[in-house]
């Protein structure tokens, strides 16, 4: 499989198993297909609308649309939503979200606004100011199955993880120590605690951030820019124990 299938896309594998998919557009924006036992697990969708790059994806691990079982969603916002529809349509997937995201992931509610005062850093403006106008919607589709706390996907853990978003959740893979931490964090344009301007709650984040941390992952795989290791993973880890909610 090649890594760089054009110049807006990458695939790569950061474990055995387990595929890190990245897009430009949507603030290198990632999502993350993980073969389980009983077929593929898809963590979000990336910000296309035709979910074609995740398609082309699976056709060239070889195997059918029809083999992408679940798609489970850490949050409502577009950059992890685009292809949701479109792919749920090819294969059939069932999806999963935190109940609270569900009618947002359905069309039927507005994502919950944010500041439109510029925060750090200024390249995910753009993101900003249109979550805080309304604009860049999705394409709605229905959640089959809400997630809670402690809930299991094939091998993933369900950790409910609130601060970005009140419905955001986190996925952990225990057996190899992954923490598919969402947009609770970020890695680029730099690593950092989540963009300020996109976070709902910076105190109930920093909780999440501090219960995910006593997970002690050995890597995190994150919703912006690329997965968290070695030092790279020792700085994030110590952002998170020496931050302040002030």
């Amino acid at each position: 499989m090649q890594d760089n299938l054009d110049t807006e896309h990458s695939i790569r594998s950061i474990g055995d198993g387990v595929f890190c998919l990245g897009q430009k557009k949507g603030g290198h924006v990632r999502a993350f297909l993980v073969e389980g036992k009983d077929g593929l697990i898809l963590i979000d969708t990336l910000y296309d609308a035709d979910g074609a790059f995740v398609a082309k994806v699976i056709e060239q691990m070889g195997r059918p649309l029809s083999d992408l079982k679940d798609i489970v969603l850490t949050h409502a916002h577009r950059s992890h939503l685009g292809g949701l529809a479109a792919l749920k349509a090819l294969s059939g997937a069932k999806v999963w979200a935190h109940e609270w995201e569900s009618d947002i992931i359905a069309g039927e509610r507005k994502a919950q606004g944010v500041t439109v005062w510029p925060r750090r850093p200024l390249r995910v403006y753009h993101l900003q100011l249109g979550l805080a106008l309304g604009f860049g919607a999705h394409v709605p589709c229905e959640v089959d199955a809400f997630l809670k706390d402690g809930d299991w996907v094939g091998p993933l853990q369900i950790v409910y993880a609130p601060g970005h978003s009140p419905g955001h959740l986190a996925f952990y893979w225990k057996e190899s120590r992954t923490l598919f931490a969402g947009d609770s964090m970020v890695a680029w344009p730099y690593l950092d605690l989540g963009w300020a301007g996109l976070n709902l709650n910076k105190r109930q984040n920093l909780r999440t951030l501090l219960q995910l941390d006593n997970l002690n992952p050995d890597m995190i795989a994150v919703g912006h820019g690329e997965p968290a290791v070695g030092d790279d993973l020792a700085r994030l880890r110590m952002m998170i124990r020496t931050s302040r909610a002030d």
